[in-house]
């Protein structure tokens, strides 16, 4: 076990995590030349697309050190998005140590810090790294000072390097041999391994990635699963490495991977425990904080025909993201559909695009909202996220809202700007302080409905892209709560209706109409789109009507003829209005959803 490291990359979004791992794997010798590409542990397309880790990967490399001696080093590389901190905590659960990235251009930002403080909570030793020394802005001191003032690290132990040139990458591998510490671990023990992970395979069912924490893991022997307490025969084990690598057994302070013939998803929960049938563990070891999503929209199909298509799709990919959660929901305009939960809107962006692409789905989405909390006059108390639940206004005596504790990394220079926005979202107790000269954290407490709505492109944009946002759930705040229906054509369209703070009811309903009469195409009468709370209407547009020159024939003579042709029009129209009824574009259920900048 001396020769084993179990460790992981943590840093903000774009300090080059995925670009180290690269390097340390071309290091190894894990991949052959002309096998390599660019972001080897990001397997999606939609990560390479984007650029973004989205899922935690595991590889298991050899490495040997300038003393001789073979290492067996397992590589975890994880997302820097705050929506996949998820991910981040169960990768730490099975490392011993940490490498924390600093961009020497950019110094420390928020998810920095999180992560660093995410990694202190289960013990783990970490070995700071300034990556991407070789840039003009490059800024190695400053990095260090921040190292040490923002992180309470020691400075002098930072490697300087570059991921991108391969500068500096025996250092990092030395370092990771020494400063990093080995598994603990009893071989001789009861088996226990902690299922950190796993991902569905549609020829050999579930796949669990694996810690063996103590034991030793064989292939062929009983296993019982101790959440669910049902037994498996394991068929195959071994390591991740980039390909699976089969092993006879993975012994403590291993990790890899094992496929026991799972074929039902619901059968497996992350965080559970593999034990030996014939010797069982006393108690399994401790799980996760189960992810508790945040924010709620529901997901229709547009053909109905596809609503249990999505159910499978969603179970399998349940399995891979366990902080995706869902379950039944109907619309009188859209059918059939789930009501979701996501951990914040890049997270139901990923979810959502997952969806489209691996199970080819065409799909429709709500506006996403928040749970809030209500207490009822007769003293019950209930949890709403979707509009379509609220109780009568009448029968509410309280409703609470979440609050988020924003903390905001940005340049001196745009202070001002920054507080304006977070004052326009309702943001209280707003304080900030000189990290170092010429960068600033402001900390501020905000409504999270505020933040769902465009806060982080906004924030993105007013700062020139050097602003870094990070936030933790607070509590639950009063708030005056109103629901807001649309109305096209005097009906009501239950999939648009949406729960809002009433200051801002207004504003938002505008939005919602002027969308609308833009992606509603005409018809041959006029159509009222209006937004209410209640029977009060806040807001209206309106899409005027086709107009046919019905006096086109009628040259010369008298004025009552074109009069009387045209009020004849008008008659048809209005019997028209009264039968005809207005269908609502998918198009238009998406263009709501859009910000103003979108367009």
């Amino acid at each position: 076990m001396d020769h084993i490291r179990n460790f992981c990359i943590i840093a903000h979004i774009d300090h080059g995590k995925s670009t180290l791992a690269d390097r340390l794997i071309q290091r190894c010798g894990g991949v052959e030349d002309r096998e390599f590409r660019d972001q080897i542990l990001d397997s999606m397309d939609i990560e390479r697309e984007r650029g973004i880790t989205i899922k935690s990967n595991t590889v298991t490399l050899s490495y040997t050190a300038q003393d001789g001696k073979e290492y067996e080093l397992n590589l975890i590389d994880t997302p820097g998005h705050v929506d996949f901190s998820h991910e981040v905590r169960r990768s730490l659960m099975s490392c011993e140590g940490a490498l924390l990235i600093v961009d020497a251009s950019q110094g420390v930002e928020a998810q920095t810090v999180a992560n660093l403080y995410l990694a202190l909570e289960y013990d783990l030793e970490m070995l700071p790294i300034i990556n991407k020394i070789d840039l003009p802005a490059a800024d190695i001191e400053r990095a260090r000072e921040e190292i040490d003032a923002d992180l309470g690290l020691d400075p002098f132990e930072a490697l300087a390097i570059s991921a991108k040139k391969g500068i500096g990458i025996d250092e990092v591998l030395e370092g990771i041999v020494d400063k990093l510490p080995p598994p603990q671990g009893d071989p001789e023990a009861p088996l226990q391994a902690l299922i950190f992970d796993a991902e569905y395979d549609i020829y050999r069912g579930v796949v669990l990635l694996v810690r063996v924490k103590h034991g030793v893991l064989k292939s062929g022997s009983n296993v019982r699963l101790m959440h669910t307490g049902k037994d498996y025969d394991i068929e195959e084990l071994g390591l991740q490495q980039l390909k699976r690598v089969k092993k006879k057994e993975l012994r403590a302070g291993e990790v890899g991977y094992v496929i026991a013939g799972i074929k039902a998803v619901r059968e497996i929960a992350i965080g559970d425990t593999i034990t030996a049938v014939d010797r069982p563990a006393p108690e399994p070891l401790p799980g996760y904080k189960e992810a508790k999503p945040v924010v709620f929209a529901s997901i229709y199909p547009m053909s109905t025909a596809d609503y249990v298509e999505l159910g499978k799709a969603l179970e399998k990919l349940a399995i891979n993201d366990a902080a995706l959660t869902y379950e039944k929901d109907s619309s009188a305009a859209l059918g059939f559909g789930y009501r979701c939960g996501f951990l914040g809107l890049l997270h139901l962006d990923v979810v959502q695009e997952r969806l489209k692409r691996e199970y080819d789905l065409d799909l429709l989405l709500t506006a996403p909202s928040v749970s809030y909390h209500l207490t009822l006059t007769d003293g019950e108390s209930v949890t709403v996220d979707n509009p379509s639940l609220l109780p009568d206004p009448g029968a509410i005596q309280e409703s609470q809202e979440p609050y988020i504790k924003a903390s905001i990394m940005m340049p001196e220079r745009y202070v001002g700007p920054v507080m304006e926005l977070c004052r326009d979202r309702r943001g209280e107790n707003t304080t900030f302080q000189y990290l170092s000269v010429g960068r600033v954290e402001l900390t501020s407490e905000l409504p999270l409905a505020e933040v769902l709505f465009d806060f982080y492109d906004r924030l993105k944009s007013i700062t020139q892209g050097y602003g870094s946002f990070d936030y933790d759930l607070l509590d639950y705040r009063p708030t005056d709560l109103a629901k807001v229906d649309i109305l096209v054509n005097g009906e009501v369209v239950d999939a648009l209706a949406q729960l809002v703070n009433r200051e801002k009811a207004r504003p938002r309903a505008l939005h919602y109409c002027e969308r609308l009469a833009d992606t509603i195409p005409k018809q041959q009468f006029k159509i009222a789109i209006q937004g209410a709370i209640g029977g009060t209407i806040i807001a209206r547009s309106t899409i005027t009507a086709f107009r046919k020159d019905v006096t086109a024939k009628c040259y010369g003579g008298d004025i009552s003829r074109k009069r009387k042709l045209l009020e004849k029009q008008k008659e048809g129209k209005k019997r028209m209005k009264m039968v005809g009824a207005v269908e609502i574009p998918q198009s238009a259920f998406v263009a709501v959803l859009k910000t103003d900048r979108d367009r």
